[in-house]
């Protein structure tokens, strides 16, 4: 069994989520972050031999024993350059580059180990570990969108329930996420990080720019930039709101707003916080001082066309959706939300067609073909009611399954929001 320990420290991105291999326990390999079956494992390996496994030579026999002996006595350097001496003999030897690649990365060299690391995903093509390691590396190297590709394919594969490794994977999705400008599912997963009672520094940064709105990562604020204190005090209060501390969440979000009431995003920020905690007059006032100070603000209206649909008053609601989807065209919520509206106010077909335009942006969301199985049932379109239906209960079963682990945790974050 291979023994990984996670230690904290402090890294380019604040929150200990740097992975510290300790190799020196390590007495197996590709057991790490895997998560199939012994049987699956095997037929993996023999998959990636090939039809034939190739015959282990005395040399490789030689290099391979001695690296891992130097692994095992610390002798780092040592067992490195051995390893890739064995290599050279049998080149689809995967524990020899799981174990290169695991000492590059304890060294830090992130470039070398993604290498390897990428021959041992290439190796085992059907094991979630390496992709995820490979994943950090690329994070580490700034390579952003192949480093999000690659968690999002460990993720399908599948990584071994090791609490403190799916904390650091998810810290570094979430910071992803932030430079994507997914703000909302960051927002949750740093919500659940800071749930479980995660302290750093880089958590709080990390949330004060997911309720922002700004895409941006931790380790490019410090505390000489313009902006820290007011990214640090907006993460600070939704610290304490992702901790349920009600009552201090709700006093440091309202000297947020009074001490920057001109800054971008602090009074949305406020105003999702009373949204989730079901003060919708609240919410309203904190959208609009909002579009006071960003009149082109496309999720301010979401937020306010939401509140009047939840409230059956969609004919309120009609144009800030529909100015919401004009802003900004690419947000599946403005026109999930209009086709919403639109329904309610008997406007079936233009419904439909904002419905459909959500599906197409946001394939994923069980909401939207639930809204869609309605509308295409009241146009009698039966078929496609039917489909849209089933579509929906396949999603909402898999999203239930995903949650299940925070069920918790994710009632902690922002509420019944769209």
């Amino acid at each position: 069994m291979v023994c990984v320990n996670f230690k904290s420290e402090s890294t380019r991105d604040g929150v200990a989520p740097r992975v510290a291999l300790s190799l020196l326990a390590c007495c197996a390999a590709l057991a790490l972050l895997c998560a199939p079956a012994p049987a699956q494992r095997r037929a993996g390996r023999r998959a990636a031999a090939g039809p034939r496994a190739e015959a282990a030579s005395p040399e490789f026999k030689r290099l391979s024993a001695e690296a891992n002996a130097a692994r095992e006595a610390g002798r780092l350097e040592e067992a490195a350059e051995l390893y890739r001496r064995a290599l050279r003999e049998r080149p689809r030897w995967d524990e020899g580059w799981w174990y290169l690649a695991t000492l590059l990365y304890d060294r830090d060299r992130y470039a070398e180990a993604a290498e390897a690391f990428a021959q041992v995903a290439q190796l085992q093509p059907k094991v979630g570990g390496p992709f995820a390691m490979l994943a950090l590396c690329e994070f580490q190297l700034g390579r952003y969108d192949e480093s999000f590709r690659h968690l999002q394919q460990a993720r399908r594969l599948g990584i071994v329930e090791n609490p403190e490794l799916v904390r650091v994977l998810r810290y570094h999705e979430s910071l992803l996420l932030l430079l994507r400008g997914d703000f909302e599912i960051a927002q949750q997963n740093l919500d659940a990080m800071a749930f479980e009672g995660v302290e750093s520094e880089g958590l709080v940064v990390a949330l004060g720019l997911a309720v922002l709105r700004i895409p941006s990562l931790p380790s490019q604020l410090t505390p000489a930039s313009p902006d820290y204190q007011l990214v640090r005090r907006a993460g600070w209060a939704a610290l304490q709101s992702a901790r349920r501390n009600t009552a201090e969440a709700q006093r440091e979000f309202e000297r947020l707003a009074a001490d920057f009431p001109k800054s971008p995003n602090v009074h949305y920020a406020h105003g999702r916080y009373l949204l989730a905690h079901r003060d919708d007059e609240g919410a309203l006032a904190a959208f609009q001082r909002e579009l006071e100070n960003s009149p082109s603000s496309a999720m301010a209206r979401v937020q306010i066309a939401y509140i009047r649909l939840k409230n059956k008053e969609a004919a309120a609601g009609l144009p800030y959706a529909e100015e919401a989807v004009r802003l900004y065209p690419r947000a599946p919520m403005g026109h999930y939300l209009l086709g919403r509206i639109l329904f309610d106010l008997g406007e079936n077909a233009r419904a439909i067609q904002e419905l459909e335009t959500a599906r197409q942006l946001a394939p994923d969301e069980p909401k939207v073909h639930f809204a869609l199985s309605r509308a295409y049932a009241k146009a009698n379109r039966k078929s496609d009611a039917e489909r849209a239906r089933e579509t929906f209960l396949q999603l909402n079963r898999k999203l239930d399954e995903a949650s299940a682990q925070n069920k918790t945790a994710a009632g902690a974050g922002e509420g019944d929001e769209p």
